[in-house]
């Protein structure tokens, strides 16, 4: 699976966790939750690195500062749950954020 791959299903994985959380919604995300999604996907779509890196470690902001804090605030509800809801990923994104 590629890095883009990985990054868009951990990209719906943790806006469900945080809509879910946050919005009390139910296996469906809010309109503001998927327009984020949308908006996040498109971005990774047109990522201007063969090798991309990640968005914190770039040094172009694709993102629109009001977006950019959304997916702050649903890194910070949803990373801590990952550990709980999805292992498998949380765990292999520590192995890889400790290889670099």
């Amino acid at each position: 699976m590629s890095r883009s791959e990985r990054e868009r299903r951990t990209l719906r994985q943790m806006i469900a966790i945080a809509c879910s959380g946050r919005h009390h919604t139910a296996g469906t995300l809010c309109d503001a939750c998927r327009d984020l999604l949308a908006y996040a996907e498109r971005r990774l779509d047109r990522c201007p690195h063969d090798e991309k890196p990640a968005c914190k470690d770039c040094g172009v902001h694709c993102y629109e500062q009001d977006k950019r804090d959304a997916i702050r605030e649903v890194m910070r509800y949803a990373g801590p749950r990952m550990l709980l809801r999805h292992p498998g990923a949380a765990l292999a994104h520590a192995f890889r954020k400790g290889k670099r």
